[in-house]
């Protein structure tokens, strides 16, 4: 198990921050973002940042950073992201925050884990970003995950034409799949531990995937 999760159960936790979720996806071989966690804007080399950059604030105790306003993206300065910070860590002072490049998506996609009563542990596809709980154009497989399973499971949701060349849009389907697969594995060394972890979105270019943002809840 990684030292990630021992360190959250041995505190009674359930839930684990976006870093530590990203960590672990690290630490799998998953492609994320380059995040840089901190709580004092003093820890951050600013000179090293590629701007634009987006800031968020990062707590196991805050699942929906969005809903309240704990996410500003398009940061484009460091005397900005001098004032944005301030701004947030005034609205959440004892939080831990998170600095990262911004990254472009051709086609955004959710991945995730969940403990399901009757099948137990499954992946979940689907086209992700802010319309995910409108659409639900989601699709399921028990772990662990075949190829054949992830290729299906990219062929059957409504939106499977943007992964398949609609419009000339162009995306790495292959990097799709080897990214469904590896979450499985990550599943199987998890099982029993972990009952939920949404990735949303994730960013599917013509030249690779990449983990945006993370959530994690552990049973």
């Amino acid at each position: 198990m990684s030292k990630v999760i021992e360190n959250a159960l041995a505190k009674g936790r359930k839930h684990l921050a976006e870093n530590e979720v990203k960590q672990l996806l690290k630490e799998s071989g998953i492609p994320t973002t380059e995040f840089k966690y901190f709580h004092k804007l003093s820890e951050v080399d600013t000179g090293k940042l590629k701007f634009p950059v987006a800031l968020k604030v990062c707590s196991p105790d805050i699942l929906h950073k969005t809903d309240v306003g704990g996410v500003v993206l398009g940061i484009e300065t460091k005397k900005d992201l001098k004032k944005t910070f301030e701004a947030m860590h005034s609205k959440f002072p004892r939080e831990g925050f998170l600095v990262e490049p911004m990254y472009d998506g051709t086609v955004e996609a959710i991945i995730g884990l969940i403990e399901d009563g009757s099948f137990g542990l499954t992946v979940m596809f689907g086209i992700g970003g802010i319309f995910t709980e409108i659409y639900k154009d989601v699709t399921f497989r028990v772990v662990p995950l075949k190829k054949c399973d992830a290729e299906e499971m990219l062929a059957e949701i409504k939106a499977a034409p943007l992964l398949e060349g609609f419009r000339k849009i162009k995306v790495d389907r292959e990097g799709l799949i080897e990214l469904l697969l590896a979450i499985s594995r990550l599943g199987e060394r998890l099982r029993g531990v972990v009952d939920q972890m949404d990735l949303n979105p994730v960013f599917v270019n013509v030249d690779g995937v990449r983990v945006i943002d993370a959530k994690m809840i552990l049973k």
